[in-house]
């Protein structure tokens, strides 16, 4: 028989009927498919022996097995069945049996979609079960609309990997291939993706892949060889990317991330926490993570970001430099030095910044601050070098869905700072040479709090919320016993309904929304700003709490953008280089934080016969324009 499969393992339907299944259990020596059709077709269950295959594998062809079947495995004879580690669906939880899925049954209507590249894109993080009242992805569809037109690009989903529980933030999936069934069908998934490209946005999935969830993992029952105890792990075993029998579990996770842009039409991945991704084989994962992704996209652009809080360069930098091949990073040195400028607060992993103005320049000119100096809070060096990468392989950020929910509260941060100050950072980043990524409402200034949550059975509930608390207590004032004791359950529901945005606040916040709109409009339009061209701009501190940025055009239409966390700041004399318009030309206002329409006050011209003026807690983009008159010859004589 003529066996067409996409994947190593799984279960999948054939061309001329029937379904494949295949699965590797090395350590088991039977493997047998128990088929639950539903019960107004066939109310048996059927078992069914799959045949033993050279290193571990068991296939078999079932011909009355068809998509919306149910199965399970059951493992040398025993009493317990077990989902497929490959399953695409688990329709009753990770617990419950696997569906046979036909992808080839939703009709896709991207087939011109171009896919998309990190350059030039603005990312917006989203959480789907909170995106919405009903946290759906038919819901999450419903307001795609606002969100390209308001300037978003790239959608970035929070991971969907099914997990045990009612709800979560999807960082301890278990079921790698299966969206999770609470936020509807795997077809409702495609169709989000499908309008998400209609209208012009990519769509990017995290997925993890340093570790599985402690609850509903049945892997281990296939083999044992899926972890690894060489590496220390912060949230359990480590996986085995190196070791013993290691080829089929880097063929599961590299096909996984296939899988999401072959089946999904995804445009790319997001990689949690790469630090934890232990690889000492001579082509570490992550390149083959990047190579598959790009495969399966067929001649579609593709974007895959890493999390990496070491801070390690190589991984964007090309394969044939010595690096992983990837796009992009996440950014936390920006973020920390402008929670420190937004909040005044420095404990914690904050200890090392001081949101002053030098730490701004360098971040938005080097992208990482630290890259390699010494690091109080950790007791050693942190980073690599990186003057040497683009600017936009940088992603750059002011909330995130973590820092959100590491301030204790889960306040967005128009709710920790002064509006000044924020409307000023809030400009800075999206107008950056940096890739910006927004987190769902912080268009708005949503009120929804972002806590941690996660629904497990109460055994696991109790330790994932003492962990959850151990954690918060490095920062002092949230180790105080009465802030231990208000910290939001993550096990609560409420913790969880809490969290859902509430889109009404989009009219009633109508002056955030319309910065961030304005914002990103300038962004995509001015040429200055949308080229994120290396080495395009130079930055220079103008006093405490002030500097300026000059973004340099090859036509000479170059636009400043000077930002003041401080107070009024008169500059007489100004002997800064950058501040000096090109020649024959005088500074004119493009865009002001203090606008009227941003619920400001006004701003009067910076640069005038009193030389310049910084308005306080604000940032003011400046572009040059051709004087009336050209000015008189200096006069001659010598000194």
């Amino acid at each position: 028989m003529n066996i067409h499969r996409r994947y190593p393992i799984g279960a999948e339907i054939q061309p001329t009927g029937g379904t494949h299944f295949r699965v590797w259990a090395p350590d088991r020596a039977s493997v047998e498919v128990v088929l639950e059709c539903s019960a107004k077709t066939d109310p048996r269950e059927r078992t069914y022996a799959l045949a033993r295959e050279p290193d571990g594998y068991f296939s078999g062809m079932l011909a009355e097995a068809r998509a919306g079947c149910c199965y399970r495995f059951r493992l040398d004879g025993g009493e317990w069945l077990m989902p497929d580690p490959m399953s695409r669906f688990q329709p009753d939880g990770p617990h419950g049996p696997s569906e046979i899925i036909d992808p080839s049954q939703f009709a896709w209507t991207d087939a011109k979609w171009p896919g998309c590249d990190l350059l030039g894109q603005v990312i917006y993080e989203m959480h789907i079960g909170t995106f919405t009242r009903e946290g759906t992805w038919a819901a999450a569809i419903e307001q795609l609309p606002e969100l390209a037109r308001v300037g978003i690009t790239v959608l970035e989903l929070m991971p969907v990997a099914d997990f045990p529980g009612e709800f979560g933030w999807g960082y301890d999936g278990v079921d790698f291939f299966a969206p999770t069934r609470l936020y509807g069908r795997p077809d409702e998934m495609r169709r989000f993706v499908d309008q998400a490209h209609a209208l012009g946005m990519g769509v990017i999935l995290d997925v993890v892949y340093n570790h599985i969830g402690p609850d509903g993992n049945y892997l281990i029952s296939f083999s044992q060889h899926y972890h690894t105890d060489r590496y220390a792990n912060e949230w359990g075993q480590a996986l085995n990317f190196d070791g013993e029998q290691s080829g089929p579990v880097r063929e599961f996770f590299s096909e996984n991330a296939a899988y999401w842009i072959d089946e999904y039409h995804l445009d790319g991945l997001r990689l949690d926490a790469t630090q934890q991704i232990f690889d000492a084989s001579p082509e570490h994962i992550m390149t083959v993570i990047g190579r598959r992704v790009r495969e399966a996209a067929a001649g579609r652009r593709t974007i895959v970001v890493a999390e990496n809080e070491c801070q390690h360069s190589k991984i964007v930098r090309s394969v044939d430099k010595g690096g992983y091949g990837l796009d992009g990073l996440w950014n936390d040195d920006f973020h920390h030095s402008a929670q420190v400028a937004l909040t005044g607060h420095n404990e914690a992993y904050y200890t090392d910044y001081r949101g002053d103005p030098q730490e701004f320049v360098s971040a938005l000119k080097w992208g990482y601050l630290f890259q390699g100096q010494r690091y109080q809070w950790q007791q050693k060096r942190r980073g690599t070098p990186a003057l040497d990468l683009s600017p936009h392989h940088f992603v750059t950020f002011l909330e995130n869905h973590d820092q959100i929910a590491n301030s204790g509260t889960g306040f967005h941060r128009w709710q920790l700072a002064s509006p000044g100050r924020l409307k000023a950072l809030t400009a800075l980043f999206l107008l950056g040479p940096g890739t910006p990524m927004l987190f769902q409402g912080q268009e708005f200034a949503s009120a929804s709090p972002f806590f941690y949550f996660a629904d497990h059975h109460p055994e696991l509930a109790a330790l994932v919320s003492a962990g959850r608390k151990k954690f918060l207590a490095q920062f002092p004032t949230l180790g105080l016993p009465e802030i231990q004791a208000r910290l939001p359950d993550p096990a609560d529901r409420r913790t969880f309904e809490r969290c859902k945005l509430n889109f009404l606040e989009r009219e009633t916040h109508g002056e955030w929304y319309a910065l961030h709109r304005d914002l990103l409009r300038l962004r995509r339009t001015d040429p200055a700003f949308k080229t994120q061209r290396n080495r395009g701009l130079d930055g220079a501190v103008l006093g405490n709490n002030a500097f300026v940025l000059r973004f340099f055009s090859t036509s000479g239409d170059d636009r400043l953008v000077v930002v003041n966390l401080g107070r009024d700041l008169h500059l007489d004399p100004a002997p800064e280089p950058l501040l000096a318009p090109p020649e024959q030309t005088a500074w004119t206002i493009l865009w002001s934080s203090e606008d009227f329409a941003y619920g400001g006050v006004g701003t009067a011209p910076l640069d005038s016969d009193q030389n310049w003026r910084l308005p306080g807690e604000s940032a003011v983009v400046l572009r040059p324009e051709p004087l009336a008159e050209p000015p008189p010859d200096p006069p001659g004589g010598s000194h």
